[in-house]
C-alpha cells in the first residue's frame, strides 16, 4: 500500500470569494467590529445588526474597505439573513446564538457563533495576509494562541514583497497562455518564478521580469541530461528536515525513499509526484541493480529522480552502489553534502568519514549533526562526542 498523500484533516482549509456578496453580522462588541472588518477585507457588503454599537464598529462605517459595512442599530431578525452567504452572531447569550445560527442557516448562509463552536459551520483561524497569497492557520478552536504564535513566526519568515510577485502571477497568466508555451516549458516558467520571487521579494516584479522567464524556459525546452540526486534526511522526524532536503522533495517528479523515511518527511514532496518505497538494506523488494537500473530508466524519461536515504550512515554503501550504477549509465549525479562524503568513506573503507567515534569499547560511530533553523532564530547544533571521548577524526 503506497503512502497517503495527507493525513487526517481536523477541518478542511478552503478560501471563499466574498467580493460583492453580502454577509450579516450579529453583535455591538469588538469581537462584532473585527470580524465585520475581516468580511469586508475579502470585499463583502456586509450589514451589521447592533443595537448599540462599540466605537470600533463606528469608525469601520466610516473608514473606507474594500468592500462595505453598514451598521444598524437595532437586534436582528431573521429576514435580515435572506440573500447572505455567511452569517456570524458575536452573541454571548446561548438560546439567542441558536436562535441565529438557525435563522441564519435556513436562509442558505454559512453560520459562524464567536466562542461557540457547536453552533459553527466554519472557523475564521489566524491569518497571513500577503494577498492575493493568503495562509490559513487553525487549531479547530483548541488553541487560538497557539495559531497566533504560528501566525506571527510566518509574519516573520515570509517577506512581505511576496505580495507583488503574487499579485504579478495573476496579471502573468493570460499572458503566458498568450504566449503559447508548450506544457514544460510552462511548469519550468512558473518553477523560475517562484525561485526569482524568493531571491527578489524586496522589489516589484516588471515586464523585463516576464521576458527573462520567458525565454529561460524556452531555452529549457530541450530535454535535460538525466539526473538523479541524492539526499539524507532524518529517519524519524521532518523537524531536522535541512532545506536542501525540503527543496529537493518540493521538486522531484519521482521520489524514491527507504522504509524507514517517515511519512511526514514524505508528505512534504508535491501531491503530483510519484513515491516509490525501496525498503531497507537487509529485507529491500528490489536488488541494488533493480533500484539503480529503476532510477536510470526514470531519469532518461526526463524525470527529476530523488533518492532519499535515512539517516543511518549503515546505507552508505548502498547509495554508492546506486551512484555508480548512475553514473556508469552516463545518469548525472548530485549528493547532498555529507552524505557525498559518507558514500565515498564506505567505497574507501566502508566506514563513514563525517562521524565521531564512540567511547573505547562502544564500537560505534555518531554522525555529525547539522541543524538550519529559521531566519531569526538562527543557531548551530553540532552533535558532541558522547562522555569521555574529547575529539572528532577527520
Amino acid at each position: 500500500m503506497g503512502v497517503p498523500r495527507i493525513d487526517w484533516l481536523a477541518s478542511l482549509p478552503i478560501f471563499v470569494s466574498l467580493a460583492g456578496k453580502r454577509a450579516v453580522v450579529a453583535g455591538s462588541g469588538a469581537a462584532a467590529a473585527w470580524k465585520a472588518e475581516l468580511l469586508s477585507a475579502a470585499g463583502a457588503r456586509v450589514d451589521v445588526f447592533a443595537p448599540s454599537p462599540c466605537d470600533g464598529l463606528l469608525r469601520l462605517r466610516a473608514g473606507r474597505r474594500c468592500g462595505s459595512v453598514a451598521v444598524h442599530r437595532r437586534g436582528w431578525s431573521a429576514k435580515d439573513c435572506a440573500g447572505a452567504v455567511i452569517a456570524v452572531g458575536a452573541i454571548a447569550d446561548e438560546p439567542e446564538a441558536s436562535r441565529f445560527a438557525a435563522a441564519a442557516r435556513a436562509a442558505g448562509a454559512w453560520v459562524n457563533i464567536v466562542d461557540n463552536a457547536g453552533h459553527c459551520d466554519f472557523t475564521l483561524g489566524a491569518i497571513v495576509n500577503r494577498s492575493p497569497m493568503v495562509i490559513g492557520i487553525s487549531t479547530d478552536g483548541a488553541a487560538p494562541a497557539f495559531a497566533q504564535l504560528v501566525r506571527a513566526w510566518l509574519e516573520a519568515l515570509i517577506p512581505a514583497g511576496f505580495s507583488r510577485w503574487a499579485r504579478a502571477a495573476q496579471e502573468w497568466r493570460a499572458r503566458l497562455r498568450l504566449a503559447r508555451l508548450p506544457a514544460p516549458a510552462r511548469r519550468r516558467f512558473w518553477r523560475y518564478f517562484s525561485e526569482r520571487a524568493h531571491t527578489r521579494s524586496e522589489r516589484a516584479p516588471g515586464d523585463s521580469d516576464f521576458d527573462e522567464l520567458v525565454a529561460a524556459a524556452l531555452r529549457g525546452e530541450s530535454r535535460p541530461a538525466p539526473a538523479v540526486s541524492f539526499h539524507g534526511v532524518p529517519p524519524d522526524s521532518p523537524d531536522r528536515l535541512t532545506l536542501g532536503g525540503l527543496r529537493a522533495l518540493q521538486m522531484a517528479d519521482v521520489v524514491l525513499h527507504d522504509d524507514r523515511v517517515a511519512s511526514d518527511v514524505l508528505a512534504f514532496a508535491r501531491r503530483e509526484a510519484r513515491i516509490v518505497p525501496v525498503g531497507a538494506d537487509d529485507r529491500s523488494p528490489h536488488g541494488d541493480d533493480d533500484i539503480g537500473a529503476l532510477m536510470i530508466a526514470l531519469a532518461r524519461e526526463g524525470s527529476n529522480v530523488l533518492r532519499l536515504v535515512a539517516g543511518e550512515t549503515s546505507r552508505s554503501l548502498r547509495v554508492a552502489k546506486e551512484a555508480a550504477a548512475c553514473r556508469a549509465a552516463g545518469v548525472q549525479v548530485a549528493m547532498a553534502p555529507g552524505l557525498d562524503r559518507m558514500a565515498h568513506g564506505a567505497v574507501a573503507d566502508r566506514r563513514p568519514r563525517a562521524c565521531i567515534d564512540g567511547p573505547p569499547g562502544d564500537g560505534r560511530a555518531y554522525p555529525a549533526e547539522l541543524k538550519i533553523m529559521p531566519a531569526g532564530r538562527a543557531q548551530r547544533s553540532v552533535a558532541r562526542p558522547p562522555p569521555g571521548n574529547d575529539r572528532a577524526k577527520p
